[in-house]
């Protein structure tokens, strides 16, 4: 049977969670930003996001008592939070890179 958090664990999980949520959109938004913008602050920001997100997770696999599966579960998470805005970005430049924006005329008929 899964024992629940501890009381006073509670506010812990509850803000290293949402935390991770935070901190994983900020990456996520930030790494994106970096390629369209070539200022190297933002990616220092973007990987800053990432760290904080990193800092979380091990929080809450601390306070939530994680381990076996758990614990899997919670380095495959943090492995995917880093190379999905990645993949996601190659993903988007191969799929749109031959595609021409503009609309002519005829294209409307």
């Amino acid at each position: 049977m899964i024992e629940p958090v501890e009381l006073k664990d509670f506010f812990i999980t509850f803000f290293s969670s949402a935390l991770i949520i935070m901190a994983g959109a900020s990456y996520a938004l930030l790494f994106a930003w970096s390629k369209t913008n070539a200022k190297t602050g933002i990616k220092v920001a973007a990987y800053s996001a990432y760290l904080v997100l990193a800092v979380s997770v091990a929080e809450l696999t601390y306070a939530a008592h994680f381990s076996g599966y758990w614990l899997i579960i919670s380095i495959t998470m943090l492995v995917g939070y880093f190379f999905a805005p990645i993949g996601i970005w190659h993903l988007c430049v191969k799929t749109h890179t031959d595609h021409d924006l503009t609309t002519t005329e005829e294209d409307k008929l």
